[in-house]
């Protein structure tokens, strides 16, 4: 098991500071784990309900009568099976004492973020849990983590193979059984053709024209597939910046898969030699590098774009805070340069700083603006953004 020591002090600050916090996260992405490592450094009672078993469910039929009593921490598991829970939770997060706190695990459904945010607006704090990142396993095991992904029980597995066999069988789980309990009303045979065609497309602009004349459908229809992957968490949309410039900017998302291993296991890449020899080689780093930067910075999703006009400029990634900017570029190289759009975006967009990182040994600056990061110098080279903006 690996202590996710980051997450773990995230939640008790928000539990501190909130009555109600939810841990949001794709399946299997360790949110369980998380609560349990939780649980044992509880200093009050710390009382469960997994709400995927009969006996759980069977002590909530009268939730009200169940749950008053309780002090400490009360922590519900797959919280999206019961969300007539939140008005209740409004109650017993209202009472004065707080005579208990609350924990809620699940899936990140629309359903669930709507009557979440509605009905405990100004008492939830939420923390969406990704993958295992390098701050976890060290990077050392950089190639470890991006061939397999940051599921745990992936990154774990004994061999390569036997994670791509966990990685088959969590996708078909996810389509034929996750997804419909989410009210998803796709056939698993229809979003497994959506999901493997975003894999060839991983890091690219979303083309709604494209995957619509491939699948017979409407534009809609297949902005549909897409938010659907998104909202469970197993897709990421970078949203496009749009600056008030005499240019012509992409106003579409690009499109990654929000984990590497999935990635791989959808392109049907088992081992190194195959992904170093593939055409999706530098599309996988870039959406792995990027993933490692953003759990660095500790930033939202709501934080994080990308920037590009019609003429060639781009930034992969641009990071907003209020008035501050940072820009981040992603280079399987070990050589890398200033090139012109680098330069027209630091110069357009503002931006305080901007890193290119890379896959090379060292860090070094390429000018008083702009500096070169090594990937397995992320943690000394850039600052959490609460510690930067300070």
């Amino acid at each position: 098991m690996i202590e996710r020591a980051y997450h773990l002090a995230h939640l008790r600050t928000q539990l501190a500071e909130y009555p109600v916090a939810a841990i949001l996260g794709a399946r299997q992405v360790g949110k369980t784990t998380l609560a349990l490592q939780l649980k044992d450094s509880w200093q009050t009672p710390v009382h469960l309900f997994d709400l995927e078993r009969r006996s759980d469910l069977a002590r909530l039929a009268d939730a009200e009568l169940a749950l008053e009593p309780l002090t400490g921490l009360v922590v519900f598991d797959e919280i999206q099976r019961m969300p007539n829970l939140f008005p209740l939770l409004r109650v017993l997060a209202d009472r004065r004492p707080l005579l208990a706190r609350f924990l809620v695990l699940g899936s990140a459904s629309p359903e669930l973020l709507r009557q979440g945010n509605e009905t405990l607006a100004g008492r939830l704090a939420t923390h969406v849990l990704d993958g295992l990142s390098l701050r976890e396993v060290g990077f050392s095991k950089q190639q470890r983590l991006w061939l397999r992904g940051g599921f745990p029980r992936s990154y774990l597995a004994a061999s390569n193979g036997a994670s791509w066999d966990w990685r088959e069988h969590f996708i078909d789980t996810f389509l034929e059984r996750d997804l419909p309990q989410l009210g998803v009303r796709v056939g698993a045979s229809t979003m497994r053709r959506f999901f493997t065609m975003l894999a060839h497309y991983h890091g690219q602009v979303w083309n709604a024209a494209q995957f619509a004349r491939n699948f017979g459908v409407s534009n809609a229809s297949v902005r549909h597939y897409l938010d659907i992957l998104t909202s469970a968490l197993v897709v990421r949309q970078l949203q496009p910046w749009h600056e008030n410039l005499k240019k012509r900017q992409v106003k579409s998302p690009k499109i990654y898969l929000a984990d590497s291993g999935l990635l791989h296991a959808l392109l049907g890449i088992t081992e190194m030699r195959e992904l170093e020899a593939h055409p999706q080689l530098g599309a996988s780093w870039e959406g792995f590098a990027m993933s490692q930067v953003i759990a660095r910075l500790g930033v939202r999703p709501h934080e994080c774009y990308f920037w590009a006009t019609h003429t060639g400029a781009e930034l992969d990634l641009l990071v907003v805070r209020g008035l501050k900017r940072q820009g981040f570029e992603f280079k399987r190289t070990s050589a890398p340069a200033i090139t012109k759009s680098m330069r027209i975006a630091a110069q357009d967009l503002g931006l305080a700083r901007l890193f290119v990182v890379h896959a090379g040994r060292h860090s070094f600056d390429l000018s008083r603006e702009i500096r070169a990061v090594a990937l397995s110098d992320l943690m000394a080279e850039i600052a959490p953004w609460s510690l930067a903006t300070r």
